[in-house]
Parts: C-alpha cells; sequence; structure tokens
C-alpha cells in the first residue's frame, strides 16, 4: 500500500492593515483562518491572531525599535521550509505587504524555492491617517500626485530621495518611518525649495484607539514632534491638502 502523498505547502502574504482590526480585509480573514502557522508582525493587533483555528502555530518575527526577533533573511528561509512541509504557511504584516513591508523580499524567496504564493493586500498607514484626518491625498485643486517615501534606510539612514523631483511635483508626501529622521528629511525638502510653512503633520499609531496627530509646518514640526516624544509607528504627511482636514480635529488637537 502506497503511502499517502504529501500535501503541497503554500504561503500567503497578508496586509493587516495599519492597527484596527476593523480595517481587516474579509480576504485577510479567510487567509487566517485557513492557516497552518502564522508568522506575525509587532505592529499586528494581537486580536487579529483570533481568526485562526485554536490549534494554528503562532510564530513572533516581528521587529521593534531594532530588536529583531528574527532578521529578515531567516524570515524568508522560515517561511520557505514551513511551506515545503506541507503547510500553509500565512505571513501577517502591517498595513500592505508591498508598501515598505519587505513583502517583495519574501515574495521573491518563495518564488525562488518553487513555493506558490499569494499576496492580499492591506489598508496602508498614510490611507488609514488621511482617514481619520479627513485629509485627501490627492485633491484635484491643490495635489494630482502623492508620493510614499521612507525616512528610514536599511542601515538606518535617510534614503538618498531625489528631493526636488518631490518639491517639483507638488504633490503630497507621505513619510513613513520618519519620525527620528523628520529634522533631514524636512532640511532635505527646504534646500531643495519648498516653503518652510508648507503645511505638515506628524500621526502616531494611525487607525488606533491611541492615535495621535500633531498639526504644524514643515520647518516647526521636527521641533514639536521631538518634544511630544512619540514612541509609536509614525507617520508624516506634508502638502497643502493638510490644509483640507476638518476643521473641529485640528482645533481640538491643537488645544490638546
Amino acid at each position: 500500500m502506497s503511502a499517502c502523498p504529501r500535501p503541497e505547502g503554500r504561503a500567503t502574504l497578508v496586509g493587516c492593515g495599519p492597527g484596527d482590526p476593523d480595517l481587516l480585509t474579509l480576504r485577510a480573514v479567510k487567509a487566517i483562518q485557513s492557516a497552518d502557522v502564522l508568522l506575525f508582525d509587532a505592529l499586528i493587533d494581537p486580536s487579529i491572531l483570533d481568526f485562526a483555528r485554536p490549534e494554528v502555530r503562532r510564530i513572533d518575527v516581528g521587529k521593534r525599535c531594532g530588536r529583531h526577533a528574527m532578521q529578515q533573511a531567516a524570515i524568508n528561509a522560515l517561511i520557505v521550509r514551513l511551506a515545503r512541509s506541507g503547510a500553509h504557511v500565512v505571513r501577517l504584516k502591517g498595513g500592505d505587504p508591498f508598501v515598505f513591508g519587505r513583502g517583495g523580499e519574501e515574495l521573491a524567496s518563495l518564488r525562488a524555492a518553487g513555493v506558490p504564493v499569494t499576496v492580499v493586500p492591506g489598508v496602508t498607514a498614510a490611507c488609514a491617517a488621511a482617514a481619520s484626518l479627513q485629509v485627501p491625498l490627492t485633491h484635484r485643486d491643490v495635489a494630482r500626485s502623492v508620493h510614499f517615501v521612507t525616512g528610514h534606510g536599511a542601515d538606518g539612514a535617510i534614503p538618498a530621495h531625489d528631493w526636488s523631483a518631490l518639491v517639483r511635483s507638488g504633490g503630497t508626501i507621505a513619510a513613513y518611518m520618519a519620525s527620528r529622521t523628520l529634522a533631514l528629511v524636512a532640511a532635505r525638502l527646504m534646500a531643495a525649495g519648498m516653503a518652510g510653512a508648507t503645511q505638515a503633520v506628524a500621526v502616531e499609531n494611525a487607525s488606533r484607539a491611541n492615535e495621535r496627530r500633531l498639526f504644524s509646518t514643515l520647518a516647526e514640526l521636527p521641533d514639536v514632534l521631538a518634544a511630544a516624544g512619540f514612541e509609536g509607528p509614525t507617520l508624516v504627511l506634508i502638502g497643502a491638502v493638510v490644509g483640507l482636514a476638518n476643521d473641529v480635529i485640528v482645533t481640538e488637537r491643537l488645544a490638546a
């Protein structure tokens, strides 16, 4: 009697959004419910794990303020190894897997190993922050483009963006992971010609119950942000659209 064939393993990269479990997509929930193994990031709300079956193996591979539970290369190898063993491996990532989430690196590793993989998109922090603030990222009167940039490179230094091109575009800039490098980001933009009076807002923990916002100008926001001591994941929106925020929201936050 022949042995039963080993089931084919597979992987699913799931974007879990910026934090609020209510922003999880139905497709993401279905993937979690069908998982054999969950690999999750530090930014994932713990309640999201409750959608999984009780017997599912849960592995924390999150990164917290420079302290990594597991290096990225090891995460890539682990996903491949578990999938090759026949498991459905669901990789839970904050925001969207392909927006500063290293999802491309994990996808490449799985493809190279011949492991079937699918991707479930998630709400990225810029969209969640914009919705919370009632700020349109694009607006035909003041911003016809939006640019997602990172303020934190692989080596911890500020990336070498084309600052002049960003300024010339006249669009909205959404700077991810820029809380510690915002002074340099602002200096580069102003040196490239952006007015220091350009409106800007920093949003910590976008979409979560403990979300905080700081409205200021490009020139002044770095000092305001440093004084506020934001410690959670922080996104900075820069551009004329910030001035379109709900007046009640701005007044409440400036008075807080």
